[in-house]
């Protein structure tokens, strides 16, 4: 299996879940963050080995389309690259203030700017 399609299902579940059907959701759910066999699902689920698989192929495509539609995971991973970055530069920006004898205003504005960038990271 591929770990990375893993992990790309498991994101997509978090944003498009609710688009699933109720049986959809926990097929994909014990599949890829469970990490339960089909067999064991079908077990679980009371349905057959093939009804789980069909229902985590379901899944799939529809979290598939959903991303492809609303992008909604991509732009989350943008926002947390661009927050990181900020938080990077606003350091950079602190570390030089104190070279310079920490210019207060400078200083507190790239202080304000990390706050607000750890305050923030949890949005999506």
């Amino acid at each position: 299996m591929n770990p990375q399609k893993n992990l790309q299902i498991s994101v997509l579940l978090d944003y498009y879940s609710k688009m699933l059907t109720e049986k959809q959701q926990e097929a994909v759910n014990l599949y890829y963050n469970e990490d339960l066999s089909l067999a064991e699902i079908a077990e679980h689920t009371k349905i057959t080995r093939q009804g789980v698989r069909d229902s985590i192929k379901r899944g799939e495509q529809t979290l598939l389309e959903m991303e492809e539609k609303f992008h909604l995971a991509e732009k989350s991973k943008k926002y947390y690259e661009i927050i990181d970055e900020v938080g990077v530069l606003c350091a950079d920006i602190m570390r030089e203030c104190a070279n310079l004898g920490y210019p207060r205003a400078i200083y507190r504005r790239a202080e304000y700017l990390v706050k607000l960038a750890d305050e923030n990271k949890e949005l999506f």
